[in-house]
């Protein structure tokens, strides 16, 4: 049942790519805030983009795209791109590791998750992966990363819902399952053996997907991609896997040197240098990959989406560079955005610290929601990142955030997972409810029932011993007042 319910929706048959930034990228220098000009040139004098060198606009008089954009401005101006202003979260971390940990997890600045909003939206699509996957229903990875590790953006509860490929195709040959496996001993090492072989498994059973993917679109239909391109390269891979019929509903790709500390420009023309390189990397990569999707007949169902773990500080520092700062902008491009911008620009002020931020206008969990709602065709949406988000009018025939529906839900949790001998089931109830906590396996049968009774407001705690249950993966169900959530649990 579960697995038909996860073939059906199948996240609306839509692909994202999310292309990250590394290091921090400064916004003040990529989308020019024109009518903050005169201020910004008293703090940032020294790395500010010539006025009469921006990239101007369709229909826009304050704002203007960094000279070496022309792929985004022409994207914009076919309206093919929507663009978010001032994107962060509250109480900044200016750590480039925990900040990164924050928007691969969506949690608060506060809060430490070791599941990742993708990885959450994924299994609640998904709720018995990795058990019996792949599968006719389901023959393709859920989640696809193009080189680097795996990011915790796409762990699940207990088990990874995406995997790495390499940056180049012809390696995907080189990666082979031993046919013989030792058993694993009874010991702690023993279940994290089984589930390091289980996570190596699947990897090689979605390979040969992949391989079959990129043979049936053996080159890229566009030759607008740049040579010495990185993310060009990632982009190449993406988009030969989706004109090879893969079905995945998420790719990351990455491009760093974004910390940009010193030498962010040419001292003698600010609008060449490092970041210079950088952005016109992601312009010509994003905007050959557009090409290659709509030669390939693949534009409808696919869009991009760029971030970054934070902006740079809006004055420049003594090094011809900018320091870790707070808010920045980010681009949605493809057929179903609504082109555009979304947000004012900062104001910038007269006097200023040198450390002072962009402030933030759009929480950047907002702009997941927009994906996952307006998008991806999900409801569940405060399941997954936990609070209530409006949606921003980023994709066509979005959702007033008005009209966003914010349930009565109740918090489903059990630890430890992986079970050993036992785990404690742990559920919230709001209001006196009546209680009924299932045990499933993996297809969604019924195994046996846990506890069922009448339980007041409050946290509660289940304790289950797993007894005779078999090593796999299962489902339980904790229903209160007929409401259910379905959570995964593995044993070893």
């Amino acid at each position: 049942m579960f697995g038909q319910l996860g073939a059906a929706a199948n996240l609306s048959g839509k692909v994202m790519v999310f292309i990250e930034l590394n290091g921090g990228n400064d916004g003040l220098n990529t989308l020019i805030p024109l009518d903050q000009y005169s201020n910004l040139f008293l703090h940032r004098g020294g790395i500010l983009i010539p006025e009469n060198k921006v990239l101007n606009l369709n229909g826009v008089d304050a704002t203007g795209l960094h000279p070496s954009m022309t792929g985004l401005k022409e994207m914009y101006d076919d309206g093919l791109l929507s663009i978010v202003q001032n994107v962060g979260y509250p109480e900044q971390d200016y750590s480039h590791f925990r900040s990164m940990d924050i928007w691969q997890s969506g949690s608060d600045s506060s809060e430490y998750l070791d599941t990742g909003w993708m990885g959450r939206a994924l299994e609640s699509e998904y709720p018995a992966f990795p058990e019996g996957y792949p599968n006719p229903d389901n023959p393709d990875p859920l989640a696809i990363q193009v080189g680097g590790f795996q990011p915790l953006s796409f762990m699940g509860s207990s088990f990874p819902m995406g995997m790495v490929v390499p940056n180049n195709p012809s390696d995907f040959d080189n990666t082979y399952l031993n046919e013989y496996v030792e058993p694993a001993p009874a010991t702690p090492y023993g279940d994290e053996l089984e589930y390091i072989r289980l996570v190596y498994g699947k990897s090689q059973e979605y390979f040969d997907v992949i391989k079959n993917a990129v043979e049936a679109q053996p080159s890229n239909l566009s030759s607008l991609y740049p040579s010495g391109n990185e993310l060009a390269d990632q982009l190449r891979i993406v988009a030969r896997l989706i004109g090879g019929g893969l079905t995945t509903p998420v790719y990351v790709v990455s491009i760093g040197r974004f910390d940009t500390h010193s030498e962010q420009v040419d001292s003698a023309a600010h609008e060449e240098g490092l970041h210079a390189e950088l952005l016109g990397n992601v312009s010509s990569a994003i905007y050959a990959f557009q090409d290659d999707l709509r030669l390939m007949g693949k534009d409808d169902n696919v869009a991009g989406m760029t971030y970054s773990e934070f902006g740079r500080t809006i004055a420049s520092n003594f090094s011809v560079g900018t320091d870790h700062g707070a808010a920045a902008p980010l681009f949605v491009f493809g057929k179903g955005v609504n082109p555009g911008i979304i947000g004012e620009n900062a104001q910038i002020p007269q006097n200023l610290d040198q450390s002072a931020d962009v402030p933030m206008a759009h929480d950047f969990r907002q702009v997941y929601a927009s994906v996952l709602q307006d998008w991806f065709g999900l409801t569940n949406i405060q399941d997954i990142l936990f609070h209530d988000f409006d949606i921003l009018p980023i994709f066509k025939g979005s959702s007033p955030s008005e009209e966003f529906v914010n349930r009565n839900r109740f918090e489903v949790s059990n630890y430890p997972n992986p079970v050993r001998t036992s785990t404690t089931i742990t559920f919230t109830s709001f209001s006196n409810a009546n209680v009924v906590i299932n045990l499933m396996d993996s297809q969604g049968r019924f195994i046996m029932k846990i506890v069922e009774g009448s339980y007041p407001t409050g946290v509660h705690r289940i304790r289950f011993d797993r007894s005779n249950l078999p090593s796999g993966t299962y489902l339980y169900q904790v229903r209160l007042n007929g409401i259910g959530v379905t959570k995964k649990m593995l044993v070893f």
